[in-house]
């Protein structure tokens, strides 16, 4: 590697150190990346567009990798199976980094729900509405179901994790394990009868802020 000349600004010798170690160009980077997330995309779409026409069960991931143009071995890149093309939430970064934005002041219910409503909120119509099919289908087809387990525990992982982060506690203290098993609990039983939406997250944010309040019917 050649070196940078001393006189050069900081962000200047970053930026050459890096293109040096990748051999790439940033813009050549972005461009990969990007083709990335195209083929990604294309994968799931012409997926559930098959899902929609023949079914989940009649369809294979050969089909797939034919109307996504391309190779069966380039699906299993992106996706381990077809299943987990299902599973994979793409809101799940949104909403980490969404959380992490949130004021430090605040509490962690209050950062949950201003981060998800945000997330939701900015989420262009057709996302939302892939969005919704995906938690439909996850609900509704036998071998996807079975999986909820699992999805549950991950995600109570992943909502301990960004609560322990914020507050400065350990991930298994046992009140960020109840904080987050009751947000992730809460959102999959919504999920299971209602569209996952802003109105109602909040409906459901506000049950749980309030302490359940809830009785008997006359």
């Amino acid at each position: 590697m050649s070196p940078v000349a001393p006189s050069d600004p900081p962000m200047r010798q970053n930026r050459v150190m890096s293109v040096e170690l990748s051999g790439e160009e940033p813009a050549v980077r972005g461009l990969r990346e990007r083709k990335k997330e195209r083929t990604r995309r294309t994968i799931r779409e012409e997926a559930f567009r098959l899902f929609r026409s023949q079914g989940y069960g009649e369809t294979t991931v050969e089909q797939i990798a034919a109307a996504a143009e391309v190779s069966p071995s380039t699906f299993f890149r992106y996706f381990p199976s077809k299943e987990q093309l299902v599973l994979a939430d793409d809101l799940d970064p949104l909403l980490i980094e969404a959380v992490r934005a949130q004021p430090p002041d605040i509490a962690p219910l209050a950062a949950f729900r201003n981060a998800i409503t945000e997330v939701f909120t900015q989420l262009p119509a057709p996302a939302l509405a892939f969005e919704q099919e995906r938690q439909a289908l996850v609900y509704h087809v036998p071998e996807l179901r079975s999986a909820i387990a699992l999805e549950l525990e991950r995600n109570i992982a992943m909502v301990s994790a960004m609560m322990a982060e914020r507050i400065g506690r350990a991930e298994d203290d046992f009140e960020i394990r109840v904080l987050a098993g009751a947000l992730t609990g809460a959102g999959l039983a919504i999920a299971r009868i209602t569209p996952m939406n802003v109105d109602n997250i909040n409906r459901m944010l506000d049950l749980l802020e309030a302490g359940l309040p809830i009785s008997r019917r006359d």
